[in-house]
């Protein structure tokens, strides 16, 4: 311990008081530089997201409308009856078939490509998995209206799949103009896109797995197959749970795909809850766009809670 300064006086030695920092002031002064290192985040969140997360929620009990903005408090409260015009127009019907069929049929087979690519590319070496995670990765962090253009592209009539579809002798159908098959054709390239985010997490999850499990378990005798099936997906519950939040939750937010390349159509038969929002900010339906957007939100929750019911009790 190092002694207090001294001085001297007169020929004799004064020591000075020792000043000590009591526990309750560093942590005043630890909480002060925190919150000014935070107050940027908290400030922006608070003005771009809070505010009009709560102004959006008072708005659809309201009548508002693109003409009531000049004076928007002097608007008629309705209490639940846009929530009742939103579940009863049916193209807003249409519009929350075509995002559960999207979801039911594209989440399930994006989460399986992805797993599977994730366990071979767990096989592989380290520099070849590298390699392979980029390039499986990439579409991921492309621009989706880019991507959305290519894909536009070779789904035309005379597009890289119909002509590769002629070569083995298959007449291709217009995909994008076809109302049975727009809507397949918009799963299949989110899935294309997709994979890449759940496999980075998948590879995670297989990579934290402890090996000398795996070793105990061919010790006893176990093959391969029973190894990924009573051990490698059991142990990777979690992160499978974590995948089926985030990939349901992404496509339940259905709306570049379709604005892109079929604004909707044809038929309506790819208009999503999303896209179903936008037109009615963009008809200056404010009020109804608002109800339909928390529509949404309470249908994640819902899907949400399904998948913590079904996969947490296997965690």
């Amino acid at each position: 311990m190092t002694s207090a300064p001294s001085r001297d006086v007169g020929g004799e030695t004064l020591r000075q008081p020792r000043k000590y920092v009591t526990l309750a002031a560093r942590r005043r002064r630890t909480a002060v530089v925190a919150w000014l290192f935070a107050a940027p985040f908290v400030i922006s969140f608070g003005t771009f997201g809070v505010i009009p997360l709560v102004s959006s929620f008072a708005m659809s009990f309201t009548d508002l409308r693109v003409t009531d903005i000049r004076t928007p408090f002097a608007v008629n409260f309705v209490g639940l009856q846009n929530f009742i015009d939103v579940l009863s127009d049916s193209s807003f019907l249409n519009a929350l078939r075509n995002t559960l069929m999207f979801v039911i049929f594209g989440v399930p087979v994006s989460l399986f490509i992805a797993l599977v690519l994730a366990v071979m590319l767990n096989s592989l070496g380290r520099r070849a998995a590298t390699f392979f995670r980029v390039g499986y990765y990439t579409p991921v962090v492309t621009t989706i209206v880019a991507v959305a253009v290519v894909w536009r592209v070779m789904y035309q009539d005379d597009g890289l799949i119909n002509s590769l579809l002629a070569s083995i002798g298959i007449n291709g159908p217009n995909w994008l103009a076809d109302t049975t098959t727009a809507l397949p054709a918009l799963t299949i390239m989110a899935v294309w896109r997709s994979i890449g985010s759940s496999m980075v997490i998948f590879l995670a999850g297989l990579q934290a797995i402890p090996m000398d499990v795996k070793e105990a378990s061919s010790v006893d005798g176990a093959g391969a197959v029973q190894q990924f099936f009573r051990i490698t997906i059991p142990m990777m519950m979690p992160t499978i749970l974590l995948n089926a939040i985030l990939t349901t939750t992404g496509f339940m937010q259905f709306f570049d795909e379709p604005f892109v390349m079929t604004n909707g159509g044809p038929l309506e038969s790819t208009t999503s809850i999303a896209l179903w929002v936008f037109r009615q900010f963009q008809w200056g339906n404010y009020a109804m766009g608002s109800a339909a957007a928390y529509v949404l939100f309470a249908v994640i929750a819902v899907f949400a809670l399904i998948q913590f019911r079904f996969l947490r009790q296997r965690t």
